[in-house]
């Protein structure tokens, strides 16, 4: 029996083919040919391994059927058979496709105790972080001579957009997470030429949408997605290289605190025209104010720091035991990072005004470059930043949630003025961080 598959894959399919990576994502732009390539994939894997048991998903089951159901019985017929009961293509070497699909988050246990070598998430943007990584405990096999894989396809945005983001976009892994393991090929329209050919007034179509959606679907913009806060933030516009910074750029911190939340830091520098790049950032749990002070000490060796902005309540917080080993009894967390070392003032906590201050910042100056540049290095603030997003019930607001970096920002861009002040403008017992005046309470405030 002779089976012909007809179609020639494009050079990024084909790598998509040729990759054996523990997890293969496939994606970005929309046309990119990814439901052809999971397809494909899935076949020529079920015809060169014998018994092979895959499963190939979608969210929900009328997807399921048009994107995939449809097209494999017309290109396997005659060839495997086809249990619609149990919407399962056999093949004659035992190998089979199970083609499943989760409308709803529990549908995923159905698949428990279950084993498949290889998997394959169509749109896995579509899917939740949970239902992910309960799928891959059915990733397994005691075959001998072959590795359990799966395989994603995806675009920006949906609710599966941070988890696919930080595996395969911003490789930020954790706990037991291997880099090695995972592998993304980015698709775009132009390296479909069916498709170019076939309907070449697609593109004007993807190139008509709104700026943001225009970023995901035609050009496969990680950093933007539906509900998102600061849709101005682009990685290509405002993400830099690690660079030397001019001595005479003067530089300030500002800390969003945390102990079982995630503490951090961040270092700024500001040049002569009042734009700020943010350097450095320091993102740890669980670490005593005293150690936090320290570590921020020994990074900031060498470096002239004007002042520090710290989260509010900082000031607020007493009980300052359960933050410092031994504690010192009725003391703020605040006078703690004093006595370590490490001056604090208090950050301005206006949330709606600090928020717009970074949009402020992200936008284009005059010039037309943006006010506000981060390093490359600074992994934590440029994986948060896009990720926020509108409050449902204040879009004029930001959702709490994974923000720390931002609040951070937000405290040290609050602690300067949007364009630089003539030094006659500011008024005495304001905060003039180049003046370093302190008063009793560790800072002025800028007004």
């Amino acid at each position: 029996m002779i089976l012909y598959l007809h179609g020639t894959p494009n050079p990024r399919q084909r790598e998509f083919f040729l990759s054996r990576a523990r997890h293969t994502a496939y994606g970005g732009a929309r046309g990119g040919g990814k439901s052809w390539a999971m397809r494909r994939k899935l076949v020529l894997l079920a015809l060169n391994y014998p018994e092979l048991n895959i499963l190939l998903l979608r969210r929900t089951l009328p997807e399921l059927r048009e994107n995939h159901i449809l097209p494999l019985q017309r290109e396997l017929y005659g060839f495997a058979t086809y249990n619609s009961t149990e919407r399962v293509f056999n093949f004659p070497n035992k190998s089979r496709i199970k083609l499943g699909y989760c409308d709803t988050a529990s549908d995923v246990y159905q698949y428990q105790g279950q084993e498949y070598a290889v998997i394959g998430m169509e749109e896995a943007t579509h899917f939740t972080e949970e239902q992910q990584q309960f799928l891959t405990t059915c990733n397994r096999t005691s075959s001998l001579g072959f590795t359990p894989r799966m395989y994603y396809t995806c675009n920006p945005g949906n609710v599966g957009h941070a988890w696919v983001k930080r595996l395969f976009i911003d490789r930020d892994y954790r706990n037991d997470e291997r880099a090695e393991d995972y592998a993304f090929i980015p698709a775009r329209i132009w390296d479909n030429k069916a498709l170019l050919n076939a309907d070449p007034g697609y593109v004007r179509q993807l190139m008509t949408l709104p700026e943001d959606m225009r970023r995901a679907h035609l050009e496969g913009d990680w950093d933007v997605h539906a509900g998102q806060y600061f849709r101005e933030f682009s990685r290509e516009r405002h993400v830099t290289a690690p660079h030397e910074i001019p001595k005479w750029h003067k530089r300030f911190r500002s800390m969003d605190w945390g102990y079982n939340d995630p503490c951090c830091v961040l270092w700024h520098a500001v040049d002569t025209e009042g734009r700020v790049t943010t350097y450095r950032e320091l993102y740890i749990r669980q670490t005593r104010a005293e150690e936090v002070a320290k570590r921020v000490i020994e990074l900031s060796a060498g470096e002239d720091i004007a002042y520090t902005v710290a989260s509010p309540d900082l000031w607020h917080n007493r009980g300052a035991a359960l933050a410092v080993k031994g504690g010192f009894e009725g003391e703020t967390i605040a006078e703690v990072f004093i006595k370590s070392g490490m001056p604090i003032s208090p950050a301005d906590n206006s949330r709606i005004a600090g928020w717009q201050r970074i949009r402020d910042y992200l936008a284009a100056a005059p010039d037309g470059e943006p006010r506000w540049h981060c390093f490359s290095d600074c992994v934590n603030l440029i994986r948060e930043l896009p990720a926020m997003q509108y409050d449902v019930h204040n879009r004029e607001d930001a959702k709490d949630g994974d923000d720390h970096a931002p609040e951070a920002l937000r405290y040290g861009l609050m602690s300067r003025p949007l364009t630089a002040a003539p030094k006659s403008t500011i008024k005495r017992n304001s905060f003039d961080p180049l003046d370093m005046g302190v008063n009793r309470r560790g800072g002025y405030l800028l007004t």
